[in-house]
């Protein structure tokens, strides 16, 4: 059983003086998997102060050394990618091929911010054109300082690198917090810095939870940007912990994504993109494209499609390449899925595909891959995030009405638009209120595009420029002469 009883401060493993463990439970087998320190306030103390000490000269360092560190951790992450699938497979609950997934995007990350930190200093001291003559100015970004970073259990190893890699490449030294509930396969970044031969307290991993962790972090004096992606209501804590020393925040939180199948798509072709839009990750995804808006034309054939690819997924072992559906994370998730499931049966809601179409494994937190019609848009299932593999649709008459319903909502991280002609369909996209449009193409977050959302689903954005950018200060030098 794998455990991580140590926290990595300033170059090294120590002990924390913290006593309490937290299990780390297999959510297919539903047993132990392995245990990590529940970590405490002095904990963070010891690494922020391990981030403070290394900041000044790993700011000053060129552009060319931070990209080339991050280079040598793509490198070894690579090289353990044999051995962490199958621990993120077992942490996590997903398949094998969506853990493979996880760790490529990760490689990819580091790699592109590695080419970003290298392109830095070239840009440094950019000419800035003013009306007036007799003034030159000059515009510089520095490292905004010590970046606390807290990340959720969905997409262990992705997450970290899309705030690890911009943080090292801007020249932030930073404090990172594992989410509690997948945190093994991210000990491996620890791991790499370490065997690498980062400079020492660069970066820091504090295993535990919200009280222990999460909060001290937050509202530590010694940090200058809080990064979070999680949930809505442990992203307003963080927002309200960096008011009380305005401090720069970036929040990636909840959504609740719609999918609007236009009515000259192709139903078999739009049905993948529907089932890959929320299915992925047992619907454990912050971008899932949850509610489903068809054209009324062709509803009936889209829905005999999704309940054709519905039966067709394979429920099991994370482990077994013939899974496509693997548990939810754990027990809590599972029951609070099932929660919204309750509210369903209540409501009235009619299911096409639920827990009495198919039989679920023996064990494991599992959920039915579930589908509702005729949703109402006041029912609390169309509304709220439920972070599962629960599909609720419903017929519009239009691309207006399609549009007005996908924008009444309280989030806007991103949205998918199917539709036969690729303008028309990009005509719509351009009107949804959402941070990321995918236009009859399946969900994708390149490093070179930026991501986060607009209304309640954060502030901010990852990946890209601009992802460096949200661990830069923007500095004009002004003179005449």
């Amino acid at each position: 059983m794998p455990d991580s009883l140590h926290q990595f401060i300033d170059g090294r493993w120590v002990a924390s003086r913290a006593t309490r463990t937290l299990t780390i439970v297999d959510p297919y087998h539903e047993v132990p998997l392995g245990r990590v320190t529940a970590g405490d306030a002095q904990d963070v103390d010891a690494a922020v102060a391990a981030a403070r000490r290394a900041l000044p000269d790993w700011r000053d360092r060129p552009g060319d050394e931070r990209g080339a560190w991050l280079d040598r951790l793509a490198d070894d992450l690579a090289g353990r990618r044999g051995a962490l699938m199958p621990l993120i497979a077992r942490n996590g609950g997903k398949p094998l091929a969506e853990a493979a997934f996880d760790i490529d995007d990760a490689v990819a990350c580091y790699r592109y911010y590695a080419v970003q930190a290298r392109e830095l200093d070239a840009r440094q001291g950019a000419s800035v054109t003013l009306d007036n003559d007799a003034v030159r100015a000059r515009c510089y970004r520095d490292p905004v300082g010590v970046a606390a970073l807290i990340t959720p259990w969905n997409f262990p190893l992705v997450t970290s690198a899309w705030k690890l890699a911009p943080a090292l490449a801007a020249g932030c030294t930073v404090v990172f917090k594992p989410s509690e509930v997948a945190p093994l396969p991210e000990q491996a970044i620890a791991e790499i810095a370490a065997a690498i031969e980062l400079p020492r307290g660069v970066l820091n991993l504090i295993n535990g939870d919200a009280d222990g962790v999460g909060i001290p972090l937050s509202r530590h004096p010694g940090i200058d940007k809080l990064s979070f992606t999680g949930s809505n209501p442990a992203g307003e804590a963080v927002m309200r912990a960096a008011a009380e020393g305005t401090r720069n925040v970036s929040l990636e939180l909840g959504g609740k994504s719609p999918i609007l199948v236009l009515d000259d798509a192709d139903p078999e072709r739009a049905a993948e993109r529907v089932m890959n839009g929320l299915f992925f990750n047992a619907g454990q995804v912050c971008s899932a494209t949850s509610r489903l808006l068809v054209h009324q034309a062709i509803a009936e054939p889209l829905y005999a499609a999704l309940t054709r690819r519905i039966d067709a997924l394979v429920l099991g072992d994370p482990l077994d390449p013939a899974t496509t559906q693997g548990p939810q994370v754990n027990r809590r998730q599972r029951e609070r899925i099932a929660a919204y499931l309750a509210v369903a049966r209540d409501e009235g809601l009619t299911a096409l595909r639920d827990a009495r179409h198919r039989d679920l494994p023996e064990h494991g937190y599992f959920i039915a891959p579930t589908l509702y019609r005729d949703v109402p848009t006041h029912s609390r299932l169309w509304r709220e995030e439920i972070f599962g593999p629960v599909l609720c649709a419903r017929q519009v008459a239009d691309d207006a009405e399609a549009v007005a319903l996908a924008n009444d909502s309280d989030f806007g991280l991103a949205a998918s638009v199917v539709g036969g002609d690729p303008e028309r369909a990009a005509r719509v996209a351009r009107r949804l209120e959402a941070g990321n449009v995918w236009v009859n193409t399946d969900q994708i977050a390149p490093p070179q595009a930026a991501w986060g959302g607009v209304k309640r689903s954060g502030i901010g954005r990852e990946l890209g420029p601009w992802g460096l950018a949200a661990y830069q200060e923007v500095k004009h030098l002004m003179a005449t002469g």
